[in-house]
């Protein structure tokens, strides 16, 4: 009997010793509590440096805008904090009359060019992406290469050999000086068909021929809807590089009523630099650079949503 006490003992502390060291392992092996705090507050502190570091024009543009010309240069008020009355709406009415409510031509121009050029570009790039990714013909990877190839090719490198084209064909100071070119965006190109490769799966286009549909009827009920998120993704880039588009209409056009909104606070930002008590227009430069962002805030937060990605999933067994 005492044996068999003796013998329980010793399993009992056998069994307490095992347990023990598991415990020291996993003690071992888990990370301090201060290390793991470390790894978690130093991403928090870098991302929130780079909220700040991006948000804080944003914040200017919107203090300053609300601040009149005497206000905006009298020193006596913080450069990011409101003071001295609230005259944005003094500010947006100044500047939709000034010189004849020129500034709503502007931004009406704005939005003719972008949306024109956005969507001609959007349409054009998903086309010719989803030809080069499902249809093979004969040098395809020539003309793919020079599509890649003039991705590498600077913007304003361009705008020259644009401007020589445009006036030959005697299309300078008109509205498709700008919205021709901007309907071209050889990276849109890449996108959609890097994008088909990999969204769009070649039995399914098969499994639709074998079942008697056409070309055109697979492009628009079988490919597009899986193109989706990066048709609104080329929609939007296509739309903001439009709009934020500076040198191509500084060149096209001479005709202040053409200008975009980017030339025109240009135009408006040199007048107020150059001319005799023109530090008066600079309320009117910066509330007009406020508005002028707005729509792209409003497009953004109204396609986020059709970005979804992982629509082709389990849709090939």
């Amino acid at each position: 009997m005492t044996a068999i006490v003796t013998d329980q003992q010793s399993a009992d502390q056998q069994s307490a010793h095992a347990a023990g060291t598991r415990r020291s392992r996993l003690a071992a092996q888990r990370p301090p509590q201060r290390r793991g705090r470390g790894r978690v507050v130093v991403p928090h502190i870098v991302l929130a440096a780079f909220i700040v570091y991006f948000a804080l024009p944003f914040w200017w543009l919107i203090v300053a805008s609300t601040k009149s010309q005497q206000t905006l240069f009298d020193g006596k008020t913080s450069p990011l904090w409101f003071g001295g009355g609230f005259d944005l709406f003094s500010n947006i009415g100044s500047l939709f009359s000034y010189s004849g409510g020129l500034y709503g031509h502007w931004l009406g121009n704005s939005f003719l060019y972008a949306i024109a050029g956005g969507v001609g570009a959007t349409v054009l790039s998903v086309l010719a992406g989803y030809g080069f990714s499902m249809y093979g013909f004969r040098g395809r990877r020539l003309f793919f290469a020079v599509v890649l190839g003039s991705v590498m090719v600077p913007a304003t490198v361009l705008v020259i050999p644009l401007f020589v084209m445009m006036s030959n064909a005697h299309l300078t100071n008109t509205v498709w000086a700008v919205i021709l070119p901007s309907m071209l965006n050889p990276f849109a190109v890449y996108l959609m068909k890097v994008y088909t490769d990999e969204a769009i799966p070649p039995e399914m286009v098969d499994a639709a021929r074998v079942d008697g549909a056409g070309e055109v009827r697979i492009f628009a009920r079988v490919a597009l809807p899986l193109m989706r998120p990066a048709v609104v993704t080329v929609l939007l880039l296509s739309i903001v590089g439009t709009w934020n588009n500076f040198f191509l209409p500084l060149v096209m056009f001479s005709n202040p009523q053409l200008f975009p909104v980017t030339v025109g606070l240009g135009a408006l930002q040199s007048q107020a630099q150059v001319n005799t008590g023109g530090q008066s227009l600079w309320n009117l430069v910066i509330t007009g650079a406020l508005i002028s962002i707005i729509p792209l805030i409003v497009s953004f937060l109204t396609l986020q949503r059709y970005w979804q990605g992982g629509l082709s999933i389990g849709s090939v067994k």
